[in-house]
């Protein structure tokens, strides 16, 4: 048996599948800040027997929330004389132009645990002063006076030889075992000097809080079961070891989210759609991401806490592109200075949830606007529902202040929830040169299915999936994953001047250290799948475009193929292309996959009719029609290809359904909803 936990804002979810292909769900409450109790909770609710257990695929959030809440370790960065100030001048891009108030991030070392060492690198890696070895000692002398718990080490041109960097952390670990080290030339071989020293301070803050939670959690699990493979998802889309993770934990910024972004790529190919957005609505956030080609996107351009007036923190790792927002179920209405509704980004959380939970939650929220108007039953929460409660306090908060009734004030907070999540969607697609009309909308998440048909009739898009297992679809997408590492080195190389032994040498060099990566987690060479991509430029220019190219040795065709690869991408992303200048390669990125057995997703075809799968008639809000006699019904006994004409409702376990008028929606014979606009 194989299962896969996904710890989200608000709950924790469980996947499992068993020998014979059947799949099965739980959900329990997410449990800051012991959140390994709540991944125990929801494996015990399950009921699954642990002594079958041989797989465990994990997605958690515990990093971000120990960057977002400030709760690392006391973190310490030793670094190239002259250089202590870089994550103080950080870029001078300011998001708020004319704001004379404006403030740069504050670094997460401050300057007094910034120190510098006598060493220095030529950008060909070659050694201008050697490392100064009383300097490192120094250092080492006055952190531990200090009480540092954690200490990154990056050196200039680090990337192109990391000689001085080993020798450093060699150093440290013999003076001073206790503390954890991370040297940039592990985290990031790539150039830029903020970033990479950026993502190797955060990788040093967050490392002993994730030994600490990855150690309880192992310690737990073996325990109770015999589980020897123990995976984690990172950002990248792909899994990794426990150990490993340990290690790199900066590489699981984005754990839990990707799982389903990549779930609903190989869903996608399983049901023939190849252009899709991705839509994930939890508790706490909605996230979507592009899927064009089957691709999912992934870009070592991210950030943490950048927004319209705030820069934010670079992360020089790869992370699967995704648009976070604060809209979730849990999301709180509440009236701005100015006077206007607004939805999120304060959240309910699991703790004290909306009102509708019963368990001391007084603020209205976006699941209390869907119970109110019927999209929603009470019958099917896991809490004795006080109606009278909820239509109470969105009368008193919401409704009160724009002289409406509740329903309709709870409508109001579903229209700005819609409107945040529409935005997002937007961010992804069209923003970026995409036709929503040509993808297919994936929803998952708690709430993806309730508020996608909605958005689909206002973005265009003609064709909406809620997939088997919608609300715990992070974690069914886990079970799919292989293991993951990306391997990108900084190669600066004119195209006219590379010669085909020079390029073939490098990839060798990287594929090997790949190899032996993937060996350490018990994996042969014929499990091992490699997929290469150039960062390339036009001479002159400061940023790159990703191209993919040949994974076999280069002959003078695949160079061409490349240069003409990557004037077509440059079109395509900056609409136009200079065939006639000189290109470069920036960067050699090397994907490698660690092929583990997955397990087969049965079809679920079901006869029957419509009548069997009818619930209730139930008064149901909607826009511009008001109340509307709608007919429920129930997923699991819904027929293969039978069409429920909307306005109607699905209810299943832990999400809903909402199509509407124009709307007709089958279950597909891998028991997906397929919801399409009925054509005039």
């Amino acid at each position: 048996m194989r299962v896969a936990t996904d710890i989200g804002g608000t709950f924790t979810d469980l996947v499992y599948v068993d020998q014979y292909g059947e799949i099965g769900v739980a959900k329990s409450s997410t449990t800051p800040p012991n959140f390994e109790k709540g991944v125990l909770d929801v494996i015990k609710k399950s009921g699954i027997d642990q002594s079958q257990l041989s797989m465990f695929i994990h997605g958690t959030t515990v990093i971000i929330n120990a960057l977002t809440e400030r709760k690392g370790a006391k973190t310490a960065l030793i670094t190239t004389k002259g250089f202590r100030d870089v994550l103080e001048i950080a870029r001078g891009n300011r998001p708020d132009l004319f704001n004379v108030n404006y403030e740069k991030p504050t670094p997460f070392v401050e300057r007094y645990l910034r120190q510098e060492v006598n060493e220095r690198l030529s950008y060909k890696g070659e050694v201008l002063t050697p490392l100064e070895i009383e300097d490192v000692k120094a250092c080492v002398e006055f952190f531990k006076k200090e009480q540092v718990e954690a200490i990154a080490v990056s050196y200039l041109h680090a990337y192109a030889n990391p000689a001085h960097e080993k020798q450093t952390a060699e150093l440290i670990q013999q003076l001073w075992p206790e503390v954890k080290v991370t040297i940039s030339s592990d985290i990031v071989q790539e150039w830029r000097e903020y970033e990479r020293t950026n993502t190797t301070v955060l990788n040093a803050y967050v490392q002993p809080v994730a030994q600490s939670y990855i150690n309880r959690l192992e310690t737990e699990l073996k325990a109770q079961s015999n589980v020897e493979q123990l995976y984690i998802m990172q950002s990248n889309g792909g899994t990794t070891t426990f150990d490993s993770a340990k290690e790199t934990p900066i590489s699981m910024v984005e754990s839990g989210p990707v799982a389903g972004i990549f779930g609903a790529a190989v869903l996608g190919e399983m049901i023939g759609e190849k252009n899709i957005i991705a839509f994930d609505i939890g508790g706490t956030t909605a996230k979507c991401s592009l899927i064009e080609n089957g691709e999912v996107k992934v870009s070592t351009d991210y950030y943490i806490e950048k927004d319209s007036r705030h820069a934010g923190y670079p992360i020089k790792t790869p992370v699967v592109d995704i648009v976070e927002i604060g809209n979730g179920g849990g999301s709180i209405a509440w009236i701005d200075p100015a006077g206007s509704l607004k939805v999120g980004p304060q959240s309910a959380g699991a703790f004290p949830g909306p009102i509708a939970y019963g368990q001391g939650g007084t603020e209205p929220t976006t699941t209390d606007a869907n119970l109110l108007t019927g999209r929603l039953s009470s019958k099917n929460f896991d809490y004795e529902v006080d109606l009278e409660a909820v239509k109470s306090a969105i009368q008193s908060k919401i409704g009160s202040r724009f002289d409406m009734t509740a329903e309709e004030a709870a409508l109001g907070i579903i229209r700005i929830a819609n409107s945040n999540m529409l935005n997002a969607l937007k961010l992804i697609s069209i923003r970026k040169g995409h036709n929503p009309k040509d993808f297919t909308l994936l929803a998952f998440g708690g709430g993806g299915s309730m508020h996608a048909p909605a958005l689909a009739l206002e973005l265009g898009v003609k064709k909406v999936v809620v997939p088997i297992a919608s609300p715990v679809f992070s974690a069914w997408g886990m079970l799919l994953t292989d293991l993951r590492h990306d391997y990108i080195k900084t190669y600066i190389k004119r195209m006219n001047e590379l010669t085909l032994d020079e390029i073939n040498e490098a990839w060798t060099t990287i594929e090997t250290q790949a190899l032996h990566h993937f060996e350490e987690e018990g994996m042969t060479a014929e499990q091992v799948e490699y997929h290469r991509f150039a960062d390339m430029r036009y001479l002159g220019q400061e940023h790159t475009v990703k191209v993919p190219v040949e994974n076999e040795a280069w002959t003078e065709a695949s160079k061409q193929k490349a240069i003409e690869d990557f004037h077509n991408l440059h079109e395509k992303n900056y609409t136009f292309k200079l065939e006639d200048a000189q290109t470069e390669i920036v960067n050699l990125h090397l994907t490698a996959f660690g092929k583990v057995e997955k397990p087969e997703i049965k079809k679920q075809i079901k006869a029957g009719t419509l009548e069997s799968a009818f619930k209730e008639k139930r008064e149901v809000y909607f826009e511009n029609e008001g109340w509307l006699t709608t007919n429920v019904y129930d997923r699991e006994k819904l027929p293969t290809n039978e069409v429920v004409q909307g306005p109607a409702i699905i209810e299943e376990k832990a999400a809903v359904t909402v199509i509407y008028k124009q709307q007709l929606l089958h279950a597909d014979e891998y028991g997906n909803l397929i919801i399409v606009k009925e054509e005039n």
